[in-house]
């Protein structure tokens, strides 16, 4: 019986790119059966439309979902491993950052018996904005310091499984999901294989600086604990700085004869450790709202049609 490799596509507002990377796609030559699953991110543009363009034109096994809104990537990819039947399960982009040639290299070292997964790393990041570039590779050094997780710098989505690692991705239930780090947290071999970047083909991409940011605190918040310790932290050193003031002003006052006017430095005070409380209570904040958005269990995702439907 033939193998099968599965090929998970995200897609949101990406009208321009579908037909291109199919055409690319296609025309990977490798000794499996393939089958297509696109998901269609609640796209405002024609993105729906060229997914039944391709279904109506092509032989291939081709299958495709459509969110009734956009629930964010993590929510396409859960919906596009959960749909997965295949022996081998690819993860990759539609916009070509992600090679499809990578393909047959992929393979040929999964088939080798070793890994369990077979990843992509982009060893530059040419064509991106130099202050994103710095708080990716920041945000890489940070999470693997307080974490107990290791993310690869310059890992991406693009990957190939076997089905007994995307089944256990599976069995992580979690709402808040980060799939950099759930990747890592399931274990199994895991080998990168090295590639320079490749820019968008067509288009623009979807990802701001700021979703970025709130996704890469997402990230913190879910595999690591660290942030709950400052507000501890700071309260000590808090309470250290204010021991200290305190003996500096009471020796100014009785050895100089220099009593304190105060209006100034109990401004500094009060700012200060109202700074101090308000970020430790943000902190907080985060993680009572992730536990939260927990407890509701409410789905991942909501599906508005299928290529069945």
């Amino acid at each position: 019986m033939d193998k099968i490799l599965s090929i998970v596509v995200p897609c949101f507002n990406e009208e321009k790119m579908i037909p291109i990377f199919f055409e690319k796609i296609s025309n990977i030559e490798l000794p499996l059966k393939k089958e297509y699953i696109f998901i269609d991110d609640g796209s405002s543009d024609s993105t729906l439309l060229e997914l039944q363009k391709i279904v109506n034109g092509t032989k291939e096994q081709i299958r495709y979902i459509s969110f009734s809104r956009n629930f964010g990537k993590e929510a396409a990819i859960y919906a596009g491993l959960s749909e997965s039947k295949g022996d081998y399960v690819v993860l990759m982009d539609v916009d070509l950052q992600d090679p499809p040639e990578m393909l047959i290299d992929m393979y040929a070292h999964i088939e080798e018996g070793t890994y369990h997964c077979i990843g992509a790393r982009r060893v530059t990041r040419k064509g991106e904005p130099f202050i994103r570039s710095y708080f990716a590779r920041s945000f890489y050094k940070l999470i693997n310091k307080i974490s107990d997780i290791d993310i690869v710098d310059g890992a991406r989505d693009f990957r190939m499984m076997r089905r007994q690692m995307v089944d256990s991705i599976l069995e992580v239930k979690e709402y808040n999901r980060f799939s950099k780090g759930i990747f890592s947290w399931v274990g199994f071999n895991t080998l990168y294989l090295e590639y320079e970047n490749h820019e968008r083909a067509e288009g623009e991409t979807t990802w701001s600086f700021w979703s970025l940011f709130k996704y890469s605190l997402q990230g913190i918040v879910a595999y690591s604990d660290v942030p709950l310790s400052i507000a501890s932290y700071m309260g000590v050193i808090s309470f250290v700085i204010s021991i200290l003031m305190m003996i500096f002003f009471m020796i100014r006052t009785i050895i100089f004869d220099n009593p304190t006017q105060g209006w100034t430095s109990l401004m500094v005070i009060i700012l200060g450790l109202g700074g101090v409380q308000l970020l430790s209570l943000g902190i907080l904040g985060k993680y009572v709202s992730q536990t939260y958005l927990e407890t509701k269990r409410r789905p991942l995702y909501i599906v508005k049609q299928t290529e069945r439907t």
